[in-house]
C-alpha cells in the first residue's frame, strides 16, 4: 500500500480548497476494502478508499504458488461465514470455486467486490503527507489533497518486510520481494525463519528436489498450541508431512541466525550456537513484516511490543479520528493477524464514525453481530482447543 507517508500534526489552518470526505481509507486490500464495505452498510456515504497502486496489489505481489493457508468453503447457508471473507455474506469459496485461493485470484476477488458494491476507489494515488489540524486530517497524495475528520489507516504489512535482525541481512533476500520460486537458481538455500512464510518457501524449493536448511530462534514446528497467530497451521503441517519436505529439508529450531557473510561467492550463515552453514545460493529472509503501521507511527502511542495503542474502538489513544484497521491491530494479548480475525474489527470501526455523526447503527450492528463481524468482547478471545 503506502510506503512514503510522512506524518505530522501541525497548529496552523490551511485556507487551500480541499475536497472533504466523512472519511478516508488509506488501503484497498482485504482491511481497506472490508472496512469499506461496513463504513457503507452503517450509513456513512461520503467515504473515499486509496491506494498508490491497484485494489488487492499486495496480494497480486504474493509469489506464484503462495496460497492462503486458511480454507474456505461456503458455509454461509448456515450462519458460518467463510473463513477468508471481509464482507457479511460473501463466500470466496463460492465466488472463485477454490479453496485455498493464490494472491493473484485473492486480489481479483477483492475487484470484484469493491466493483459489486460500488466502492468509491481511487487508485495509483500514493499518500505523501498526512497532517492534522484542530482535529481534521490533510491527506496528500502524489497528484490530489483531501482531509476529513477520519481516517483508516488500512496500508496493510506485506509491501513493508522486515529485512533487519542481524549482521549482513542486506545480504539476503526477502521472500515478500520473489516473483515466484520456480526461477530461483541454485541447488542449496538457507532459510531464516521458520513461521508460515519460510516453511512455504521450504516446502515449495523441495518440491522442486532442492536442498532447504531452515532456521528459527524459536520452535514453531513444534510448539503445542491452537491459535493460528502463534502455531503453523493445519495446512502448513499438512505439506510438511509430504515426502519431499521430510527428504529435502532440515529444521533447526532455536537456533538464531547472528551473520550472513558472503565471501569468495559463497554465503556464510552463522547461528548463535556456533554452527556455521555456507552455500553458493543467496540466503532467503522470512523474518516476518515491520507493517504500514510505522509510517504513522508519531500519529499512535506505542504498546510495549511496538504496535500501535489502541482504544477500544481501534482508534488511536494520541491522536483521535485516525483508526486502525488489519494484521497489525492488537488489544492486550491477542493478535488479529489473520483476515477472519481482524475482519471481526471492521464494523466496531464503522460504528464509531457513523455514531459520530448522529447516524443509528442498532441495527447495522446487529447484522454484522450475527454475522460474527463485529467483535466487542474480547474476553471470549484465546480459548485453546482440548486435546483429546
Amino acid at each position: 500500500m503506502e510506503s512514503k507517508s510522512e506524518v505530522s500534526q501541525e497548529s496552523e489552518s490551511s485556507e487551500d480548497a480541499l475536497d472533504v470526505f466523512d472519511a478516508i481509507i488509506i488501503g484497498a486490500g482485504a482491511a481497506g476494502i472490508g472496512a469499506g464495505i461496513a463504513l457503507a452498510h452503517s450509513g456513512v456515504g461520503n467515504f473515499v478508499i486509496i491506494d498508490r497502486g491497484a485494489v488487492g496489489s499486495s496480494f497480486a505481489s504474493w509469489p506464484d504458488e503462495t496460497r492462503f493457508i486458511t480454507p474456505s468453503f461456503p458455509s454461509n447457508s448456515i450462519g458460518m461465514l467463510d473463513l477468508n471473507s471481509i464482507a457479511v455474506g460473501v463466500s470466496p469459496a463460492y465466488n472463485m470455486r477454490i479453496e485455498h485461493p493464490n494472491g493473484s485470484e485473492y486480489a481479483k476477488h477483492l475487484q470484484d467486490l469493491a466493483e459489486f458494491f460500488e466502492l468509491p476507489v481511487r487508485e495509483n494515488a500514493e499518500v505523501v503527507q498526512i497532517t492534522n489540524t484542530e482535529g481534521v486530517f490533510r491527506v496528500e497524495t502524489n497528484d490530489w489533497t483531501i482531509s476529513s475528520k477520519n481516517v483508516i489507516w488500512a496500508a496493510g504489512e506485506f509491501l513493508y518486510p522486515r529485512l533487519g535482525g542481524f549482521t549482513g541481512s542486506e545480504l539476503c533476500r526477502h521472500t515478500a520481494t520473489l516473483a515466484n520460486y520456480s526461477d530461483l537458481e541454485g541447488e542449496d538455500f538457507l532459510v531464516i525463519g521458520g513461521y508460515e512464510s519460510g516453511t512455504d518457501a521450504a516446502y515449495h524449493l523441495s518440491k522442486r528436489g532442492k536442498k532447504v536448511t531452515m532456521f528459527d530462534k524459536d520452535d514453531p514446528w513444534g510448539l503445542d498450541a491452537s491459535d493460528p497467530s502463534a502455531s503453523l497451521s493445519t495446512f502448513t503441517y499438512e505439506r510438511m508431512r509430504e515426502a519431499s519436505f521430510e527428504e529435502k529439508v532440515t529444521l533447526f529450531p532455536e537456533s538464531a541466525v547472528t551473520s550472513v557473510e558472503l565471501l569468495d561467492g559463497v554465503y556464510e550463515l552463522k547461528s548463535d550456537d556456533g554452527q556455521v552453514f555456507r552455500s553458493k545460493t543467496q540466503p532467503l529472509l522470512a523474518g516476518g513484516f515491520d507493517g504500514s503501521h510505522t509510517l504513522v507511527s508519531n500519529l499512535f502511542e506505542k504498546r510495549e511490543d511496538g504496535f500501535p495503542l489502541l482504544n477500544e474502538r481501534d482508534e488511536s489513544t494520541k491522536v483521535p479520528g485516525i483508526y486502525l484497521c488489519g494484521p497489525s491491530v492488537r488489544h492486550d494479548n491477542h493478535d488479529f493477524c489473520f483476515i477472519f480475525k481482524f475482519r471481526q474489527r471492521f464494523a466496531v470501526v464503522a460504528q464509531s464514525i457513523a455514531s459520530s455523526m448522529g447516524i443509528q447503527t442498532d441495527d447495522f450492528v446487529q447484522a454484522y453481530r450475527d454475522w460474527g463481524m463485529y467483535l466487542d468482547d474480547l474476553s471470549c478471545c484465546g480459548q485453546e482447543c482440548v486435546s483429546c
